[in-house]
């Protein structure tokens, strides 16, 4: 694998988790909405602090799921969003156990090409078409996971000069500059909205 050069303002230890440990990233995909990116991604890190070792879909499967939320609940929370987002973790992780031997990289690994990537992650739970694409885009270009066509499953987010999404952020400069995409998106959708 590709060592990743997606380098967040979090915990340096959270980043490197993130670096070795695929299910570790997968989750912070998961936790991806309505937090900040860096809530999301230093999450998965708080996780394993709080479990004691790193991150096992095995595990997180097969999870009491009240014990599971109080772990995703105890301050600060992992998310904004604690019981439903334990679930959607543990979710993925039974898909991960039933399809891929509870390895997230298989869930990558061998895939033919760009198509096939695109449809195994939006088949996991929560993972909408735009989600998917994110996920392609952050495999893509911070991790050499790029089947044929992997560009283009991952629509606008695989284009080579975007900063739309995490798959983008390298350091502060491109951080900042997916905020500020994000902004005017989030801006053009509240004014269709309002009709502006």
């Amino acid at each position: 694998m590709v060592r990743m050069t997606l380098v967040l303002p979090i915990d340096p230890e959270a980043n490197r988790l993130l670096e070795r440990s695929p299910l570790a990233l997968l989750v912070g995909m998961v936790l991806d909405q309505q937090v900040s990116m860096e809530k999301a991604f230093s999450s998965p890190y708080v996780l394993a602090q709080r479990l004691g070792h790193d991150l096992d879909a095995t595990e997180l499967a097969g999870y009491d799921p009240e014990a599971l939320v109080a772990i995703f609940a105890q301050p600060p929370a992992l998310h904004r969003f604690p019981k439903a987002m334990a679930a959607r973790v543990q979710e993925v992780c039974q898909v991960l156990v039933e399809r891929y031997d509870g390895d997230a990289a298989l869930l990558w690994a061998e895939v033919a090409d760009g198509p096939e990537l695109l449809r195994r992650v939006a088949a996991l739970p929560g993972f909408g078409k735009q989600k998917a694409q994110i996920f392609v885009a952050l495999l893509g270009k911070r991790f050499g996971v790029t089947p044929q066509d992997w560009r283009k499953a991952a629509g606008d987010y695989g284009d080579p000069g975007a900063y739309r999404s995490v798959a983008d952020v390298t350091d502060a400069d491109s951080l900042r500059r997916v905020r500020e995409f994000k902004q005017q998106m989030k801006a053009a959708a509240k004014a269709k909205a309002t009709g502006g």
